[in-house]
């Protein structure tokens, strides 16, 4: 079974292909194109590259397309994207307007040039969907939450990744086959007495987030309604007090539109910076003093460090903590800022084995920190293949 998965954004796309024949997982192709004009054409091109490097003879030898979605309102889990699916994205692109256009307009070109291939997502909110009921509410009127305001969170194929991988690391294959079969099963199964199983997962990158785990399943997510929620994001502000935009649109003569562009384009690590939002960058420039780099660099810290402690205290402990993603993965000064003085709560990192570590997988705690530190490189691709074969391997036993 050959499942192609596609990451489509407004002018990109890349692909992976993985292959599940004969019990086993491989990662067959991955490629790429930046600064596409022609969509088509780019489908066009992913199929002749496929065919070039000899893993498919056409698109016949496609079981699915899977799609890494984001939101879709009254929609969540791993779906069919048919048009009352695609609607119900479209009914949400206020709220994610740089993912879900772009994926309603490439799921759509996808399925004219093969309309016979099944395609399939697995939307990012999926993971949340088992949360207990408190940490997904907001504090408003029913009328509200009856119209899709609540904690949707996001990044769920990345944290679900950590979930099965740490479990794994952690010699919890109990915890992992769970994590693994929780969309399947409809929510979450009995450990039956095994002893609990605590993650907290930070998924930092250009967009972050930070995610309790327990045995496998989220029990709530620092990223809200939107992915302009939670951590400071590069350009997009995070959580900021609901009174402020009708105050900053009163008080600076803006309009509603102006604000929210400024909130989702010139705010989060580039508008603390004044500088950039790539966190590389800023990184460096704090380091050589400049004062909004190194503003940006602790707001950031402060705030994973706000929701890790949320999720300690939700979770009564941790048995792991994880870092993933760009930021996460690749740059120890941010894990070890994190990290700092929290051999109270049971971690202590070890500096050398922390600045050795870069994009690999690793433990970066002391042997003797009660909680494990550990960089676990994300692989969301992987989870949408996997999930995409585990909904179309149901439709044949249904």
């Amino acid at each position: 079974m050959k499942i192609l998965v596609a990451n489509l954004g407004s002018t990109s796309l890349k692909w992976r292909l993985f292959d599940f024949s004969n019990h086993a997982e491989r990662l067959l192709h991955k490629g790429g194109f930046e600064r596409v004009t022609d969509y088509p054409k780019a489908i066009e091109d992913c199929l002749a590259a496929l065919q070039a490097a000899g893993v498919i003879a056409s698109e016949s030898d496609l079981a699915a397309v899977g799609f890494k979605t984001v939101i879709a309102r009254d929609v969540t889990g791993c779906v069919r994207l048919d048009d009352q699916v695609l609607a119900a994205m479209a009914a949400y692109n206020g709220l994610a307007p740089a993912h879900n256009p772009p994926y309603i307009t490439g799921i759509k070109l996808f399925a004219q040039r093969m309309p016979s291939v099944p395609l399939i997502g697995l939307f990012e909110t999926a993971f949340y969907q088992f949360a207990p009921e408190a940490m997904t509410r907001y504090a408003v009127p029913a009328a509200w939450h009856a119209a899709g305001i609540r904690r949707w969170s996001f990044h769920g194929a990345s944290h679900k990744f950590v979930a099965e991988r740490s479990a794994e690391l952690l010699g919890r294959d109990d915890v992992a086959s769970r994590a693994r079969r929780l969309y399947l099963d409809g929510g979450p199964a009995s450990l039956q007495g095994a002893p609990p199983l605590r993650v907290i997962s930070c998924h930092l990158g250009g967009s972050s987030s930070v995610t309790g785990i327990l045995n496998g399943a989220a029990i709530g997510s620092s990223m809200g309604m939107s992915p302009q929620s939670g951590l400071p994001q590069n350009n997009r502000v995070g959580d900021l007090d609901a009174e402020a935009i009708p105050y900053a649109v009163k008080t600076l003569g803006l309009t509603l539109e102006e604000a929210q562009r400024q909130l989702s384009k010139e705010s989060g690590l580039k508008g603390l910076s004044g500088l950039s939002n790539d966190m590389r960058e800023i990184a460096g420039a704090a380091a050589q003093g400049h004062a909004g780099a190194r503003l940006a660099l602790d707001h950031f810290v402060c705030s994973a460090r706000h929701w890790i402690g949320a999720f300690f205290l939700e979770l009564n402990g941790a048995d792991a903590l994880v870092f993933t993603a760009g930021i996460g993965e690749n740059q120890a000064e941010i894990r070890a800022a994190i990290c700092a003085n929290l051999d109270g709560l049971g971690l202590q990192l070890d500096l050398a084995k922390n600045a050795a570590t870069r994009a690999t997988e690793a433990v970066i705690s002391t042997p003797d920190s009660q909680v494990k530190i550990l960089v676990v490189p994300t692989n969301e691709e992987l989870v949408v293949a996997r999930e995409t074969k585990r909904f179309l391997d149901n439709l044949t036993t249904l």
